[in-house]
């Protein structure tokens, strides 16, 4: 049913595009639209986050199984000028990765199936303070980039949580800090303003609660472990 409704939203788009690109006339929808200082409006999408491991040893990589998640928030927008607008989108961000261990990992320490496997569920309070730069507005769609700095409480986090791997609790920090870049189109549709976005989101800190015994097969040779992922949100003003 995403999918479909994905697919749906994507040729509309489309069309639209087509039509403002090939076709002379310039009917102008939502003209006043820009000039206001202040405007809101909300985001649906969809997400897929992954890990960035450095490792202490070079020994076979943590294998990441990324899932597609799902967002929803709120968008504030102030306009500085015709070019540039200051955006404030908190939004609700859900999603999975699960890590598959190598064998080597264990080396001479006894494991099951299950020790090779951890899931890791994060539901993400994201506030992200972006930037948005605008080409010139042609008929009825305007291009942009946007980038930024951001935050991120992670709801499911068990940072405080005294059990570790050796128990099955892969844990995680609470509080995360990011870098933004990304790109989309403002299309101004008779009723709204239609914006898809894709934005790439950069975790600037390490994410992962070591395990209490220094030589944890499933911790001690990781470096670092930092989030990334990829944002595609379709923006209703």
């Amino acid at each position: 049913m995403k999918k479909i409704s994905a697919l749906f939203i994507l040729l509309i788009v489309t069309q639209t595009a087509s039509a403002q690109l090939f076709s002379k006339e310039k009917i102008k929808n939502q003209e006043n639209f820009d000039k206001d200082f202040l405007t809101w409006g909300y985001f649906i999408g969809f997400n897929s986050y992954d890990f960035k491991f450095e490792y202490e040893q070079d020994l076979k990589d943590i294998e990441v199984q990324t899932n597609l998640g799902f967002g929803v928030g709120l968008i504030g927008d102030m306009r500085i000028n015709d070019y540039f607008n200051l955006r404030f989108e908190p939004g609700l961000y859900i999603t999975q990765r699960n890590l598959l261990y190598n064998q080597s990992s264990f080396d001479t320490i006894a494991f099951t199936e299950a020790d090779l496997n951890r899931e890791v569920k994060s539901t993400y309070i994201h506030l992200p303070l972006l930037l948005k730069v605008s080409t010139k507005r042609i008929n009825n769609f305007k291009p942009f980039i946007v980038g930024g700095l951001s935050t991120a409480i992670n709801l499911s986090s068990n940072e405080e949580n005294p059990d570790d791997n050796s128990v099955g609790q892969f844990r995680t920090k609470r509080a995360m800090y990011f870098y933004e870049l990304g790109f989309g189109v403002d299309f101004y549709l008779y009723w709204f303003k239609f914006t898809p976005t894709i934005r790439g989101v950069f975790a600037l800190n390490d994410e992962l609660v070591r395990d209490v015994d220094p030589n944890s097969p499933w911790t001690s040779n990781i470096s670092t472990m930092k989030t990334r992922g990829v944002f595609l949100n379709f923006t209703f003003q």
